[in-house]
């Protein structure tokens, strides 16, 4: 009788911890990557995980889509990138003022391969990755090596993004 007890019990549970919510993103957002420091005295898991993200060089900026393996990655980077929502408006600004047109082979001579190392927008295909200026009057009063949280500017910063961009184009 007991063992029927602790076995009902323990379905119960089971039952409770499968039909709890788990934090995802059913609206997947656009997330603005921008890398704020080069690259002297990196970790090597680091220097991998910039390099998955397409942040080769200072003032470089990324734009992902939000998921938990690619929040994860800035996750690990945070003390070398900032991140943010971007908006529509900015997102069109930046590919207009700062986007490269891609140029290379979209496949190889015997259409075997195909190479995604561009976006395409309005039937034009553009790099993935935009180089920006530093951001006019700088960055916030701490500097680039303090959390955006304490005063600086490196970390997560939502929506506050934007205005960086539009300072940095």
């Amino acid at each position: 009788m007991r063992k029927k007890k602790l076995i009902k019990k323990s379905l119960k549970k089971m039952k409770k911890k499968s039909k709890k919510k788990t934090k995802s993103n059913s609206k997947q957002e656009d997330l603005a990557v921008i890398r704020l420091r080069g690259s002297i005295d990196l970790n090597s898991s680091v220097k991998d995980t910039l390099k998955s993200i397409n942040l080769y060089k200072k003032n470089s900026c990324v734009v992902i889509t939000s998921n938990p393996d690619s929040v994860g990655k800035l996750k690990r980077v945070k003390d070398y990138v900032t991140w943010g929502e971007i908006d529509k408006d900015t997102y069109d600004m930046l590919v207009e003022k700062r986007g490269e047109e891609y140029k290379r082979r979209l496949a190889d001579s015997k259409e075997k391969i195909n190479y995604n190392k561009f976006i395409e927008i309005k039937n034009k295909k553009y790099k993935k990755y935009f180089r920006l200026h530093p951001p006019i009057g700088g960055f916030r009063k701490k500097g680039i090596k303090v959390s955006y949280k304490k005063g600086g500017a490196t970390g997560y910063r939502g929506k506050e993004i934007n205005s960086l961009i539009k300072k940095m184009i």
